[in-house]
This record gives structure tokens, C-alpha cells and sequence, in this order.
């Protein structure tokens, strides 16, 4: 790992014709690793160098481990339902606490980063996160749970503007590639957490969530290292000038509405992933009355299909376009999420598998679209992002807690079968990718 954090794998950048001429002044010979040179008419997104896996990876399995350690908040409500005798509102209220915390600071911390680069704020949010972990292994109280709860989240919201600009300065130009690589360590991460909680929290009760705060010293040298490149690439790219970006083609009021748009898509796929992520254990336990083990395991395969979906979607964009893989990913998911709460066990978990392997690959997609929207703000549109989705997440965590106590889950299961009907939205987003070429 040493060696693939600190590998550079600088390469020449040539085009044929009156294009090359102009990328030839444009662009040094030679240019270190990661960096990622955006000049205005090569009619590419970016002259690239060579793809940093080493360092992806890295932020990839970090970002793993940073969110396993968040997933055992709503991985271990059974337990703290039980020891707390909660209802499924204060659950709700915990995931609001923890997404609005991620959500308020997140486009913030991007704004600063864009201006200020951190490399080392990325050890720094895991610190944060471990704080977190040990509040909630020891909570006496429901007061000390949303502080644990509110802990994490601020540790998220840290980590995942600078840990995404991380993955773009290290892909070479290839951007969906890299945001999919980052975003399925995190899913995959996610996945993990309820199954190391069925296995380890709910035998050895509340107490046992301090035995992860070793991941998050894990996580914390494995980010050293990863800042110590990044520091390394932030001082290569200002010897050599920075990135220059293209203008967009759009107009101010254009991208604005554009941007609407991304988020009322992500607002569709995060508010229906959230009632799957918090109440889907509870949805099989009342249903099909399994027990919590087994609750675990459906969910683990659940958010296993999710991390599949999310490693697809970014190489695909990168392929056939990202608006084809947007179309497909939410509107397309619409007839699973609606035989959803009208099917049996087996079938319950079939449909969760197609609908997570396909609703995740939207993520990375909106992400880099965005950003190939707004040139230049990597941080924020990763800020805005990562937080919308994450306070979409809490407020859909709240309100169908709520909605649950006055209903049912199997009812809450229904009113969120139609959310993907959002997905006719994309049809308004303009074609960003041509308007790349053209230029």
C-alpha cells in the first residue's frame, strides 16, 4: 500500500491536428499524478494523465471503513429500541440528527476546501467519528444517543468533500470510473455495518459498538498517508499552475434550474433508501415476523446490491453518457419499488437486490454531472451533494418514522413505492456532455 500511495505516473498528452497544437501549449509535457488539467477547447473534458488506482483505492476503503462505522447507528436500532423503549419516531429523530449534522456543514466545509484545500481534515473527520462511536457505546440516556448521533455526522461531513476531491485530482480524467470506485467503499461499508452488528452488537449489547472504534484508528493512518499525497499533488499542481477550466455554455439561470433538478432526483433516490436502510429490518420483523438476525442479513444484501450499483454506474456514465445512466436508474426502478409491499419473502428479497443494484447507480452520475456543470467546485458540488442527500436521508428517516406510528411500515413501504416517479425530471437536464464536445 506504501508504494501505491506515493506511486506517480507521469505521461505525455498529444491530439492530432489543430487540436493537438493547442493542447500542446496549453498543457506541460509532463505532469505528475493525479493532476488533471482542464483547458478550454481540446472537446474533451480533460487531458488526462494516468489513473492513480493506488490512491482510489485507498479512498475507497476509507470511505468503506468511514461509513461501516456510521451504518451500525440505524444497523443497531432493534437493540436501542429495546434498551431505550423507543418509539419509531425517536428513531427517526436519531437519523435526523445524524443526516442534518452531515447535511448543514457539508456544503460549507466544500466551499472552504475549494478555496483552501485540507488535505489533512480527512484524519482529522475520522477522529470525530470515533468520538461518536465511543458516545454511543456508552449512552445512558436518549440525550447522549443524538449527541453520539450528531457526532457522527459532523465527522461525515468532513470527510466526504475532501475525500472526493481526492478521488477526481487521482482519476486521470476518468471520473465516473473514480466516483464510483470511491462511492462503493462506502456502500460496501454500509452493507458491512449491519452484518458486523447482527454477528457482534446484538449477542453483546450496546457496549460492543467500542470494539469498532479500532476500524477508526484504521481509517485514521490509512487517511494520513492518503493526505500526505494529496498535500504532494496540491503543491505539483500549483508549481504547474493549476487547472484552467472551460466556461460553460449554459446560462446562470440554466445550470441553477439544472442543479434544482439534480437534487430533486437525488431528493427521490436517498428518501426511499432511507426508509429501506432504517425500517426495512422492522418491515420483515412485523411482515414476515423473521428475527432480527435474519432481518440483518436481508438488509446486508439489500446494501450489497446498492455498493453493485454504484461500482456500475460511474463506467457506464463514463460510456454511454451519465443522463442515459440517470434515466434508467430512477425511473427505471419504478415497477420493482411498486411490487415491492405486495410481495412474499423470497420475492421481497428479489426485488430489493434489482432495486438497489439499479437505484444506486444514479449517484455517481448525478455527482460528476453536476460538476462537469459547474467547473471548478469540486468541493462544493460534492459538499451540496453528499449533504443533500444525506439530510434528504434524515428528513425521510423522520417523517416516515412518523408515519409509521400513525400507520404501518407495510404503509410507509407503499407511499415510498412512488417516489422514483420523480425520475421523469431528467428529462428537463440539458445534454451537458455534448455541450463538452462542442467546445
Amino acid at each position: 500500500m506504501d508504494a501505491r500511495l506515493n506511486e506517480s505516473a507521469p505521461s505525455e498528452s498529444s491530439r492530432s491536428g489543430d487540436d493537438s497544437q493547442s493542447a500542446e501549449a496549453a498543457v506541460p509535457a509532463r505532469f505528475e499524478v493525479g493532476q488533471t488539467i482542464e483547458t478550454q477547447g481540446l472537446g474533451s473534458a480533460a487531458v488526462r494523465s494516468g489513473t492513480v488506482f493506488g490512491i482510489l483505492f485507498a479512498a475507497s476503503i476509507a470511505h468503506g471503513l468511514n461509513d461501516l462505522m456510521q451504518s451500525l447507528l440505524p444497523a443497531i436500532y432493534p437493540v436501542l429500541r429495546k434498551t431505550f423503549s423507543l418509539d419509531y419516531g425517536q428513531i427517526g429523530l436519531i437519523t435526523l440528527t445524524f443526516q442534518v449534522t452531515a447535511s448543514l456543514l457539508q456544503p460549507l466545509v466544500g466551499l472552504s476546501t475549494d478555496r483552501k484545500p485540507r488535505p489533512y481534515s480527512l484524519p482529522v473527520a475520522m477522529c470525530v467519528t470515533l468520538v461518536g462511536l465511543v458516545l454511543l457505546a456508552y449512552a445512558t440516556n436518549y440525550t447522549m444517543l443524538l449527541v453520539a448521533a450528531a457526532s457522527v455526522g459532523i465527522g461525515s461531513s468532513i470527510f466526504h468533500p475532501e475525500a472526493s476531491r481526492v478521488a477526481r485530482m487521482a482519476s486521470g480524467g476518468r471520473h465516473g470510473l473514480a466516483q464510483s470506485l470511491f462511492q462503493v467503499g462506502g456502500n460496501f461499508g454500509t452493507a458491512a455495518g449491519p452484518l458486523l452488528a447482527a454477528f457482534i452488537v446484538v449477542p453483546r449489547g450496546q457496549t460492543s459498538i467500542a470494539w469498532f472504534t479500532l476500524v477508526a484508528f484504521v481509517g485514521m493512518l490509512l487517511l494520513t498517508r492518503v493526505g500526505r499525497w494529496y498535500a504532494t499533488a496540491l503543491r505539483t499542481e500549483s508549481k504547474r499552475g493549476g487547472e484552467v477550466h472551460a466556461p460553460s455554455t449554459l446560462s446562470r439561470r440554466r445550470i441553477i434550474a439544472s442543479v434544482l433538478i439534480l437534487l430533486g432526483l437525488i431528493f427521490s433516490k436517498h428518501f426511499y433508501l432511507a426508509g429501506m436502510s432504517t425500517f426495512y429490518t422492522f418491515y420483515l420483523i412485523d411482515k414476515f415476523h423473521v428475527s432480527i438476525q435474519t432481518a440483518q442479513v436481508f438488509l446486508f444484501v439489500f446494501l450489497g446490491a446498492v455498493a453493485a450499483g454504484t461500482i456500475i454506474g460511474g463506467p457506464v456514465g463514463d460510456r454511454v453518457g451519465r443522463k442515459s445512466v440517470i434515466w434508467v436508474s430512477i425511473l427505471g426502478v419504478l415497477p420493482f419499488t411498486l411490487a415491492l409491499p405486495y410481495a412474499d419473502l423470497f420475492w421481497t428479497c428479489a426485488l430489493t437486490v434489482v432495486i438497489g443494484l439499479v437505484l444506486a447507480s444514479a449517484f455517481s452520475a448525478i455527482l460528476v454531472y453536476a460538476q462537469e456543470l459547474i467547473p471548478g467546485n469540486v468541493g462544493l458540488v460534492a459538499g451540496l451533494f453528499f449533504g443533500f442527500a444525506f439530510g434528504v436521508a434524515g428528513l425521510g428517516a423522520a417523517l416516515l418514522g412518523e408515519l409509521a406510528d400513525q400507520t404501518s411500515i407495510n404503509f410507509v413501504f407503499k407511499v415510498c413505492s412512488f417516489l422514483p416517479l420523480l425520475g421523469v425530471l431528467t428529462f428537463l437536464l440539458p445534454d451537458v456532455e455534448n455541450s463538452s464536445k462542442r467546445r
